[in-house]
């Protein structure tokens, strides 16, 4: 097995009210083994169980274990590390070695969710629909949820410059990352998070819509000053994500002095709807 660096785009995937995490890797889902091998056995330890079974398909010459990659994926304490990952074939092959009830099931739940992967290759425009229906379901107003998409496609736009420029891991995207919020907002994505109290969360998810339009500012100014200068490697992308940020983070404080009340809230949507609350001027 070896390690490897996915797109972004991690999520986390729900079969019978229990969480899979998975990643978008050479543009299909790649799926957490631990968290597949937990739900299929009811292990207390779902990483034990992968342990002992990789050990034995190992010494069986099972090729299976080929088929995984080490990928970076959220832990519950919302940092990021190295997890046994395998695409949609790859876990069908894992789970003909699990004797469980729930397997058949669960193929049928997988093939559904690789397929669906598939269409949006083929159609972008579907996986847009889908993310809206899910933020929907969740309770986002139509208004939001504009916001958020458009932010996504400043943030892809951003990851496209980097990556065009010299920059292309993902630490490195961290990094940059938490310049441009640190100067924006005073605080990096992590500290972002625990002033919110988030731990897997997205924390954009949990940002209202002030807070999506400087975090937009931020990084779309940082995309233009990295192709005005036409900046190249890490450094200079550094010294540009400081600035970008820098003119969010001004704007962002003169709006503050002017209306008396902080961008940055410590609310969240984890307990109550956003369709609930009152995110928008004039709605």
């Amino acid at each position: 097995m070896r390690k490897a660096a996915s797109d972004s785009g991690e999520k986390i995937a729900i079969f019978k009210g229990k969480e899979v995490r998975r990643t978008l890797f050479n543009k299909e889902w790649w799926f957490s083994i631990v968290d597949i091998c937990t739900i299929l056995t009811d292990s207390p330890d779902g990483g034990a169980y992968w342990r002992k079974l990789k050990q034995r398909l190992n010494e069986e010459g099972n090729e299976v274990v080929t088929f995984c990659h080490g990928l970076k994926l959220a832990a519950s304490d919302g940092k990021q590390y190295i997890t046994d990952c395998a695409n949609t074939e790859g876990i069908f092959r894992i789970i003909q070695s699990i004797p469980s009830p729930k397997a058949e099931p669960f193929k049928r739940w997988l093939a559904k969710v690789g397929y669906e992967r598939i269409q949006e290759i083929e159609d972008p425009e579907l996986a847009a629909k889908r993310m809206r229906a899910t933020y929907k379901a969740k309770g986002y107003s139509d208004k939001w949820i504009d916001l958020r998409m458009r932010g996504m496609v400043v943030r892809a736009d951003l990851v496209d410059e980097w990556d065009n420029r010299g920059v292309k891991e993902e630490k490195e995207y961290a990094i940059l990352t938490a310049e441009i919020s640190q100067a924006t907002f005073g605080m990096t994505p992590t500290e972002y998070k625990k002033f919110k109290g988030l731990k897997r969360e997205n924390l954009r998810d949990h940002m209202d819509d002030l807070e999506l339009l400087f975090s937009m500012l931020g990084e779309a100014s940082t995309s233009e000053i990295a192709k005005v200068r036409n900046v190249q490697g890490m450094a200079e992308n550094k010294k540009a994500a400081k600035q970008g940020g820098k003119i969010a983070g001004d704007a962002r404080k003169k709006l503050e002095i002017e209306t008396g009340k902080r961008v940055v809230k410590r609310d969240n949507y984890l307990g109550e709807p956003e369709g609930k609350k009152k995110l928008f001027i004039g709605d």
